[in-house]
């Protein structure tokens, strides 16, 4: 495991509005939960120079009205998915011209331990890598 792998830069987040677009449009991604995490996902043909993940954190307001508890799940999740993305860039490797693109939604009220979360966001990756 390189050092590179372990890291989570400003390209491997999502945020053009296209992109999300394209994501949650109906017919064109898949899901899957473990909660209280559901991902959906897309894989699609990566442009020279990108990463082979973007990914996408949503914690909805309804769930936690503080910004510190939202922006406390946010960094969970990115932390357990920033040490354990090699499972799921393994299975890209196979097919290195295309790129996935993620979006972690949070869909519970109460707060967890890092540990579960990063337990959930490994399962998650794991059932991704199998259907890709």
């Amino acid at each position: 495991m390189s050092a590179e792998s372990l890291t989570f830069s400003k390209s491997e987040r999502l945020c053009s509005k296209l992109l999300i677009d394209r994501l949650f449009s109906r017919g064109s991604s898949c899901s899957l939960s473990a909660f209280p995490l559901r991902v959906v996902y897309q894989v699609t043909e990566r442009v020279a120079e990108e990463p082979q993940d973007e990914i996408l954190v949503s914690v909805p307001k309804r769930c936690f009205k503080r910004a510190v508890k939202r922006n406390r799940v946010k960094r969970q999740i990115r932390e357990a998915f920033r040490k354990n993305k090699q499972i799921l860039l393994h299975a890209l490797s196979a097919i290195p011209e295309d790129k996935v693109m993620i979006a972690f939604l949070w869909q519970d009220s109460q707060l967890y331990e890092t540990d579960e979360i990063e337990r959930k966001v490994i399962s998650l990756l794991r059932r991704m890598s199998e259907r890709i």
